[in-house]
């Protein structure tokens, strides 16, 4: 069962679609331009900005599962 939930997991990371992640006043503004270089700056620099807490909360969770998994008791 952990495989078929390991697979799925890999699976769902693997296969992604374009998203936006604009507020509807920066979409609103931004589309008026004529170039659009700028909204896909805000829009990368937007993503870019939510991808940071899940970095540190993968990393936290990986130092708290380590600490969890070394012997409580050492012998001599």
């Amino acid at each position: 069962m952990k495989t078929k939930i390991f697979y799925i997991s890999i699976l769902a990371l693997l296969i992604s679609l374009p998203t936006e992640a604009q507020c509807a006043m920066c979409r609103a503004v931004l589309e008026s331009e004529e170039g659009q270089e700028t909204a896909k700056g805000i829009n990368n620099g937007i993503v870019y900005l939510m991808i940071v807490p899940y970095i540190l909360i993968g990393v936290v969770g990986y130092f708290v599962y380590k600490n969890k998994k070394k012997p409580t008791h050492i012998k001599e």
